[in-house]
């Protein structure tokens, strides 16, 4: 479990170093840029995106690693022995947890409520509507891997969590606060 955590850590700072802030309103304000879509952080941090949304779903158990519940071998998982109220409590808490780290990912990568387009009538569009939209395209993100790719064996997690996933993460920290040094961007990468 530690393994795709600590990686999820070293994105953020890395997000963190690029915006200058721990306020999620000033990472989003760092990248409305006039490139809109392009100058959000998903591109310029691909990696780290795609670092941040595979631990995502290896921290909300969705599938391919949804190990603990390995639903397609028992009938609901752990969940089996429950009915009614507190099974739906725990999907409800599941899904809470999945909604929670696209949001995340929305703010920390796509812009938050910025319109991708910067110019009218995009701009129009009030930015809950343009978050509510992309919330909803990191989930349909989400619910699609399950389609595409097959189960992860516990050791293959840790493997791609430990051997993978942390040097790259920790190699963009050190690449980006040293490109930030010394180009002298410090404060904001958009700006």
């Amino acid at each position: 479990m530690i393994s795709y955590e600590v990686s999820i850590g070293f994105v953020i700072i890395t997000v963190l170093l690029c915006a200058g802030s721990l306020n999620l309103g000033d990472i989003v304000t760092a990248q409305d840029t006039r490139f809109g879509l392009l100058g959000w952080y998903w591109l310029p941090l691909f990696p780290m995106f795609v670092i941040f949304f595979i631990s995502a779903l290896a921290e909300t158990n969705r599938p391919p690693f949804d190990l603990v519940e390995a639903e397609s071998e028992l009938v609901a998982g752990f969940m089996v022995e429950y009915s009614s109220t507190p099974y739906m409590v725990f999907m409800l808490a599941e899904y809470v947890a999945i909604i929670t780290m696209c949001a995340l990912t929305t703010i920390l990568f796509l812009g938050g409520w910025l319109s991708p387009v910067p110019f009218s009538p995009f701009t129009e569009v009030p930015g809950a509507v343009w978050f509510i939209l992309k919330v909803c395209v990191v989930f349909f993100m989400f619910a699609m891997v399950k389609a595409f790719v097959p189960r992860y064996r516990y050791d293959q997690l840790m493997r791609l969590g430990w051997k993978v996933f942390l040097p790259i993460s920790l190699g963009m920290v050190v690449l980006v606060a040293g490109v930030l040094q010394f180009t002298g961007w410090g404060a904001g990468m958009g700006q």
